[in-house]
């Protein structure tokens, strides 16, 4: 099962798309429950979900287990379900991550990380919050901004709220800057509503910036980045705890491996990405430096 609800982005073109042969991506057949896998944020936007029904088929493949696309669960009913094992796999926000690790009892252990491969992230599993406004807006700096009016995703975002709040705190300007601070769900929607005046400066993930530009979207056409917050450790893939270590291996395997094989590089390269690899729990400690400014500073909103 493959939980959809949110992307970043993709690089390439459309000679890059990929054909598969029946044979190539055949379902095993199903003695075993399928491997149960989340996406609550990730390395392609909304738009985008045609490239997660093809991981799944390849993980499929790759594991023998059956996979299933299905979507609509928000960050904390996946993490929910997470710590329950009713979703063994997930690609989360690093927020949410570094949140479940301060647990007595962790729900979840990183399984791996993505590497964009865009030049801007240098090869490294990281990205960035950009701080967006209109392309034809008179703003330049953050302190143009002033009683505007700022759209965020979800308070559970990093690059949307976590990473933008402690940047604001840092600079004096958590108290009574803002003028009134929406919530719009999603980074496309935040991208729209700067772009259509709803907004006048909101914070966005910049793989799907990166994405919605690559596709030709014309909201994402009609705003330009003052400010970029970061880098940050990406958009990690956990593990639930109650996963058994026989079907962890088996999805490891095929993420860090991928790269390696003809159908994973061309899933890799609509994904936008260079490779899947491991990574140390140390990646996400720039989120929590950001998320204890924030505790610090008695100030868990963008504004006190």
């Amino acid at each position: 099962m493959l939980v959809l609800l949110a992307g970043c982005h993709r690089h390439g073109s459309e000679s890059g798309a990929i054909v598969y042969t029946p044979d190539q991506f055949a379902a095993p057949e199903a003695t075993e429950p399928p491997i149960r896998i989340a996406v609550t944020a990730a390395f392609i936007s909304e738009a985008g979900v045609g490239v997660y029904e093809k991981l799944a088929r390849y993980l499929e493949v790759r594991t023998g287990y059956p996979c299933k696309l299905v979507s609509g669960f928000s960050y904390r009913t996946v993490d929910k379900m997470l710590a329950a094992g009713a979703i063994e796999v997930a690609c989360v926000c690093g927020l949410p991550y570094v949140l479940s690790q301060e647990l007595p009892n962790p729900p979840t252990r990183l399984m791996a990380v993505p590497i964009p491969a865009n030049p801007r992230y240098r090869g490294r599993p990281v990205y960035y919050s950009d701080i967006i406004v209109r392309a034809d807006s008179p703003y330049r700096r953050i302190e143009d901004l002033k009683g505007r009016v700022w759209a965020y995703n979800d308070e559970l975002s990093n690059s949307g709220y976590n990473l933008p709040r402690a940047f604001l705190i840092r600079k004096g300007l958590h108290k009574g800057f803002l003028g009134k601070v929406i919530r719009t769900g999603s980074h496309e929607e935040s991208i729209r509503a700067v772009a259509t005046g709803e907004a006048d400066v909101s914070a966005v993930d910049s793989l799907v910036l990166d994405y919605e530009r690559w596709r030709g979207s014309e909201y994402a056409r009609k705003v330009r980045v003052i400010h970029s917050l970061g880098p940050s450790g990406i958009v990690p893939v956990v593990a639930s705890r109650k996963m058994s270590p026989e079907r962890f291996r088996a999805v490891q395997r095929a993420l860090l491996e991928m790269h390696t094989t003809p159908e994973g590089k061309a899933i890799l390269r609509e994904a936008g990405l260079l490779r899947f690899t491991s990574a140390e729990d140390t990646l996400y400690d720039d989120i929590r430096d950001a998320l204890n400014t924030a505790r610090r500073a008695g100030c868990m909103g963008l504004q006190l």
